[in-house]
């Protein structure tokens, strides 16, 4: 099966091609804010988008035949983890203010969906998008009715991860109780009980552990008092919640490298911030053991950051208590999605319909 990936980003897009499990290409596509300049909202970057990929193809001398194309899912409505067909109500949804945040990953079924309309006989995915939505009932409720629990996070790479560790140890993803942590520029935490993420926090605009680029949770008195405070717009504001935030916040960069070198160096200001950042993912992943009644297989560490032997160990060292901890460093997400389209493909998982 042939099967064409599109992964967009926020400055870069993503592109894989492959031929049952195996790569034939991989491409990541970067554009610079001149070239997004142009666009105003993050949709009419399509036709750019669209055409970079198809000329990356050309450039390859890689034909326009596939049995597939699989884009990165977007912030629409919330819905169950799995692969899902591309059909026109997804699309209206993306394309006409049903999304939960304006992100470029929301071009993903848009480019996929237009691609495979130019193959005959090819159809379009998407799988996993962060806007899985499989909570408890009981994860839902917060201390206010006003604002309900939702949950936006990594959801393609947790669930990419929990399948990887479940096949090395012959079992399956679905037999097992795992906590899951993604450490990247924002960190999602979540508790998989038998094949389902019942908990998991809102990695994109509040809750959980600070990150490199994320405030996580904060006193909510005092935001309130900040938002009417006059010194910032509210697009400041939002900002200061996801972007210029967390370690970017305290320590003016969000490049991890960068970060522990200047701890390496002595800088104890540093070494201060970067322990209460694994303070507190340390304490989220702990909670979620209660999720899970103490009955947890295991801990997996996945993401960036997930490189950093000094970050892991300390995590470890917190959270080992709770079971066996495995590390899964960096993300695959193009082989995640090349991979969900060939279980449809190959008819051993089916497709859902988003509605």
């Amino acid at each position: 099966m042939k099967i064409l990936v599109v992964n967009p980003g926020s400055t870069s897009t993503k592109m894989a091609v492959y031929e049952d499990e195996k790569p034939l290409l991989l491409r990541n596509i970067t554009h610079s804010a001149e070239q997004l300049a142009p666009f105003g909202d993050v949709t009419e970057q399509q036709d750019f988008r669209r055409q970079l990929v198809l000329d990356e193809l050309e450039m390859a001398n890689i034909p326009l035949q596939f049995d597939a194309v699989i884009g990165r899912g977007g912030l629409v409505k919330p819905i169950s983890g799995g692969v899902y067909e591309i059909n026109q109500q997804m699309i209206d949804d993306t394309l006409h203010g049903c999304v939960m945040h304006n992100h470029a990953c929301n071009l993903g079924c848009l480019i996929a969906h237009e691609i495979a309309a130019m193959i005959p006989g090819c159809r379009s995915f998407i799988a996993d998008p962060g806007v899985v939505d499989e909570l408890s009932p009981l994860a839902r409720i917060s201390g206010s009715p006003l604002m309900p629990r939702i949950c936006i996070w990594h959801a393609l790479n947790q669930r990419a991860i929990a399948r990887r560790y479940a096949r090395g140890i012959g079992k399956e993803y679905e037999d097992l109780n795992l906590i899951i942590c993604h450490l990247g520029g924002g960190i999602s935490v979540a508790a998989h009980e038998h094949g389902k993420a019942i908990d998991a926090n809102n990695a994109l605009d509040g809750e959980g552990p600070f990150s490199p680029e994320r405030a996580g949770s904060l006193p909510a008195a005092d935001l309130i008092r900040l938002c009417f405070s006059g010194k910032y717009s509210e697009k400041q504001l939002l900002k200061r919640i996801a972007g210029k935030a967390g370690l970017n916040a305290h320590l003016g960069t969000n490049n991890m490298r960068e970060i522990l070198e200047r701890i390496k160096q002595g800088d104890e200001h540093a070494h201060l911030i970067v322990e209460a950042m694994i303070y507190h993912v340390a304490k989220n992943i702990a909670a979620e053991g209660a999720v899970l009644c103490g009955k947890v297989d295991a801990i997996l560490l996945t993401g960036g950051m997930a490189h950093s032997d000094y970050i892991v160990n300390e995590l470890r060292r917190r959270i080992g208590f709770l079971a066996p901890v495995y590390t899964f460093p960096g993300e695959d997400e193009m082989e995640a999605l090349a991979l969900n389209a060939l279980a449809v493909l190959q008819k051993k998982r089916e497709a859902k319909v988003y509605h």
